[in-house]
C-alpha cells in the first residue's frame, strides 16, 4: 500500500524524472554486482509441490538444485540428536565465542509522571558475557547441583521465569541431566499456575525473586508434593513465610553444591531422542492451559526447519531474546541460535529501544547497545513501532514529511520488482534503522497474522526482510516460514524441510481443495517436529498415519498459491454464523481494522441468534486524544472512552476503513465499546503471545454485549 504523494503535480514529476534519471545511470553496474537478477529469480520460483500430485497434498519444500524433497529432514549436524549434544557442540566448536549476554544495572529510581503515577527507570551498563564454554560448564554443574537435591531423571522440574540467561541455563542443565522442564508463562494466574505444577506432579520449580514473592507464594499452599524453590537472582531473599517443608535456594548455591567432587563425579543418564525434553504449558486462550509434550527429536527437526530458512546464518550473528522463553517462538529461536554458535543479548519489551518504558530519558535501549543483527517478534511489536513511526512523519514538517512519503514509495516500487535502494536506505531510512540498532538483517514474525501495512513497512524502513512463520506449540513452532528474498504480504511462506502440509476438506465452512483459483482447506502439518501430544489428555487432533508419521490439526484455514506458498485465510474455531446464515471470520475482521491508525487492538464478537458483529476496541491514545480536542470534548482518559460521541465517530472511521478493505456489510461490526484499559497479559484478556483470549473478553464485557444486543 502506497502512502499518499501530498504534494505540488510539478515538483512531483520533477523528483519522479530524478529518481528514473538515477535508476537508469546506477542500475547496470548495481545489477551486476549485487546479485539482484538471482534474488529475484528465487523470489519468483516455485517453492513447494504437491508430492502425491493432488491440489489436497501433502505439500513439501522444493530446491533448485534437487527438486521436491523426498525425505523430511529431522537433524542438523550428524550424530546431534539430543538437545544437550547441541549444547555440546557449541562448547567444542565455539568455545571462547559469546553466548548469553545480560546488562548490568547501574542505577534504579522513580519518575513521577504528569499523571500522578511513578514508574520505575534504570540506567543500564554495556552486556556482560558468558562464553559458550562458561555456560556449558554452567549447566552442568546447575544440573549436578539439582540431581544433589535430590531432582531424578525423568522426572518432571518447573522454571516459572521471566526471559534471562538463567531460564537458558536451567533449560541447558535439563537437556544435560535428563530433566523434563516444565515452561510456565510468568504472567499466568494463580490457578493455572498451580494447575499447571500439580498436573506435571513437580517437586522443584526454578523462579525469580520477583515472581516467587509476586505469584507464587500465595498458591504454595496449593502445591502439596513442591519441595525445593530455587531463586536464580544473586539479591538475598527473603526466606520467612514459607510453608514448612519447602526449602528454598539460591542459584549461586546450587551451582556450587554441584560443583563439589562427590557430585560433579556421578555419572548422569543420557537422554533419548524420543525423550521429553519440554512440557510446555500452552498460554490458554480457550481455557485451561494444555501442556504440550515435546521429545528432543521433535524440537531438533523444527529448529533445523527454521535455520534453514534464514541465509548465511553463523557465529558473526547476535540475536536479542525478550519474548517470553515459555513460548515456544523465542525457545525455538534461541536454539536455532545456539546451534550456529551465535551470541544471545538479553532485553525485556520494558528495555528493547531508547524510547521504552523502563529506559531512562538520554540513556540507551538494549538494541542500541546490543546492535542485533536478528530478531524474532510478535504482530503486536511490530504493529506498535509501525504506529509509533507513521505517527512522528505526521508531525514531520510538509517538506520532511513528502521526502519521507516519495522515498517510501519509490523504494517499495523497487523491492517489489527484488531491487534494493541503498541511498534512500543510507539518507532516509537510517534513522528509522537505528531504533533496533541499526545492523538488523533478518526479522522473524510468528505468534499471529502479521498485517501486510506493518510488514510492508518493515521492509521499506528498517531495511531488512521479514520471514512471516507459521507454527504452533504442537509443531515445535515449525510449519513454514517465508524466503527471505520473497517479498509478498501476507503469506507465510512454504513448508520447511521438516515439515509437510496438507488441505483438509471442511464442507461447513465452504473450504475444498478443489476450490479455483487456488486449493483451501484445514491446515494439517505432519513430520517430525509434531509433537507427542497433550500431557495426561486425549486429543483428536493428533493422528498418525499409515506410514506411523505423526500429524497435528491445527483449525486454521489456508490456502496454497501456485510458487508453493501458504496463505492463512481463516480459523475454524473463529467462524460464526450469524442470525441469516452469513458466516463471520472474526480474525478476518480483527485483522483488517487493526491497520486503522485509531486503533491499537480490536476484538470483534457476533452472537448467532444475532443479525449483527459488534467489538471491543482499545483505541490509540495519542489518536483519539487529538479527535477528542477537535470536537472540543475534554475530560480524562476514561470519560474520553467513555463518551458517546467518541464511540459514533470512532465507528464511522473503522466503517470507512472496513469498506476501503473490502469487508463485506454484515462483516462489520454495527456498535462499539471503547476500552481505556489497554488489554497487556497482565490484564488476562489476552496470552503472552498477544493473541485474544476470547472467552475472558466475553466474561469482561458481558454488560456491554448486553447493551450492544438491545439486552439493556
Amino acid at each position: 500500500m502506497k502512502l499518499k504523494e501530498d504534494m505540488n503535480p510539478l515538483l512531483l514529476q520533477v523528483f519522479r524524472s530524478v529518481a528514473w534519471v538515477y535508476s537508469v545511470i546506477t542500475f547496470l553496474p548495481w545489477y551486476l554486482l549485487s546479485g539482484a537478477g538471482a534474488n529475484l529469480e528465487r523470489s519468483q520460483r516455485v517453492k513447494a509441490r504437491s508430492v502425491s500430485g493432488h491440489l489436497a497434498g501433502p505439500y513439501r519444500a522444493t530446491s533448485r538444485a534437487h527438486g521436491i524433497q523426498q525425505k523430511l529432514v529431522s537433524f542438523m549436524h550428524p550424530g546431534v540428536d539430543t538437545l544437550d549434544k547441541v549444547m555440546e557442540h557449541g562448547a567444542v566448536r565455539f568455545p571462547q565465542r559469546h553466548c548469553l549476554g545480560t546488562r548490568e544495572v547501574l542505577s534504579e529510581e522513580d519518575e513521577l509522571q504528569p499523571n500522578g503515577k511513578v514508574f520505575k527507570k534504570v540506567i543500564l551498563g554495556q552486556y556482560q558475557w558468558l562464553s559458550y564454554e562458561d555456560t556449558y560448564h554452567a549447566a552442568v554443574r546447575f544440573g549436578s547441583g539439582l540431581a544433589a537435591l535430590g531432582q531424578k531423571p525423568l522426572c518432571n522440574i518447573a522454571i516459572f521465569c521471566e526471559t534471562r540467561a538463567e531460564w537458558m541455563i536451567t533449560a541447558q542443565a535439563c537437556f544435560i541431566y535428563n530433566f523434563p522442564l516444565v515452561t510456565l508463562y510468568s504472567t499466568l494466574g494463580g490457578p493455572a499456575i498451580a494447575h499447571g505444577l500439580n498436573e506435571t506432579e513437580i517437586t522443584h520449580i526454578v523462579t525469580s525473586k520477583d515472581l516467587l514473592h509476586s505469584r507464587l507464594k500465595d498458591i504454595l499452599l496449593e502445591v502439596p508434593r513442591l519441595q525445593h524453590i530455587i531463586v536464580v537472582d544473586s539479591k538475598p531473599t527473603n526466606l520467612s513465610g514459607f510453608p514448612r517443608g519447602i526449602m528454598v535456594h539460591n542459584m549461586d548455591a546450587v551451582q556450587e553444591l554441584g560443583s563439589r567432587p562427590e557430585n560433579i563425579a556421578v555419572k548422569r543418564q543420557l537422554p533419548l531422542p524420543s525423550d521429553i525434553a519440554v512440557i510446555m504449558y500452552t498460554s490458554g486462550s480457550t481455557g485451561v492451559p494444555k501442556g504440550v509434550m515435546i521429545s528432543h527429536s521433535n524440537i531438533i527437526a523444527g529448529i533445523t526447519g527454521m535455520a534453514e530458512r534464514i541465509p548465511n546464518l553463523d557465529e558473526t550473528d547476535t540475536y536479542i531474546g525478550y519474548l517470553p522463553l515459555a513460548h515456544v517462538l523465542e525457545l525455538s529461536a534461541e536454539m536455532v541460535c545456539i546451534s550456529h554458535g551465535c551470541r544471545i543479548g538479553y532485553s525485556s519489551p520494558q528495555t528493547l529501544a531508547d524510547q521504552s518504558t523502563k529506559i531512562k530519558k538520554g540513556s540507551k535501549g538494549d538494541t542500541s547497545v546490543l546492535k542485533p543483527t536478528l530478531m524474532a517478534a510478535v504482530p503486536e511489536i511490530m504493529d506498535r513501532i509501525y504506529k509509533n513511526v507513521m505517527t512522528k512523519v505526521e508531525e514531520m514538517s510538509s517538506m520532511q514529511r513528502t521526502l519521507f512519503v516519495l522515498a517510501y514509495n519509490y523504494k517499495m516500487e523497487q523491492i517489489s520488482k527484488g531491487y534494493s535502494t541503498p541511498l534512500c536506505d543510507r539518507l532516509v531510512f537510517k534513522k528509522v534503522r537505528s531504533l533496533l540498532g541499526g545492523h538488523m538483517r533478518v526479522l522473524l514474525s510468528g505468534g499471529a497474522p502479521l498485517s501486510a501495512a506493518t510488514q510492508r513497512f518493515m521492509n521499506i524502513c528498517l531495511c531488512c526482510p521479514v520471514g512471516q512463520g507459521y507454527g504452533l506449540t504442537e509443531t515445535c513452532g515449525a510449519g513454514t516460514i517465508s524466503e527471505m528474498w520473497d517479498y509478498s504480504t501476507g503469506r507465510v511462506g512454504a513448508p520447511l524441510v521438516c515439515s509437510e502440509i496438507t488441505l483438509k476438506d471442511w464442507e461447513e465452512g465452504g473450504y475444498y481443495s478443489t476450490d479455483k483459483p487456488n486449493p483451501r482447506g484445514e491446515i494439517l502439518i505432519g513430520g517430525p517436529n509434531v509433537t507427542m501430544g497433550y500431557y495426561k489428555k486425549e486429543s483428536e487432533d493428533f493422528i498418525v498415519d499409515a506410514n506411523g508419521q505423526r500429524w497435528f490439526c491445527t483449525g486454521d484455514i489456508g490456502e496454497f498459491h501456485p510458487d508453493g506458498c501458504l496463505k492463512i485465510i481463516d480459523r475454524k474455531k473463529d467462524l460464526v454464523k450469524l442470525q441469516a446464515g452469513e458466516y463471520v471470520s472474526l480474525g478476518k475482521v480483527e485483522a483488517m481494522l487493526k491497520n486503522c491508525s485509531l486503533v491499537d487492538n480490536i476484538c470483534a464478537y457476533a452472537n448467532s441468534d444475532q443479525s449483527y458483529v459488534i467489538g471491543f476496541v482499545v483505541p490509540n491514545q495519542k489518536q483519539l486524544t487529538m479527535l477528542a480536542e477537535q470536537k472540543g470534548l475534554r475530560g480524562s482518559w476514561e470519560e474520553i472512552c467513555n463518551h458517546p460521541e467518541m464511540e459514533r465517530d470512532v465507528l464511522r472511521i473503522i466503517t470507512e476503513a472496513a469498506l476501503a478493505g473490502k469487508l463485506e456489510r454484515f462483516e462489520i461490526p454495527k456498535k462499539i465499546r471503547l476500552s481505556a484499559e489497554p488489554w497487556t497479559p497482565e490484564t488476562g484478556l489476552v496470552t503472552d503471545a498477544f493473541k485474544l483470549k476470547r472467552k475472558a473478553l466475553k466474561s469482561h464485557y458481558q454488560d456491554d454485549i448486553e447493551r450492544m444486543y438491545g439486552g439493556k
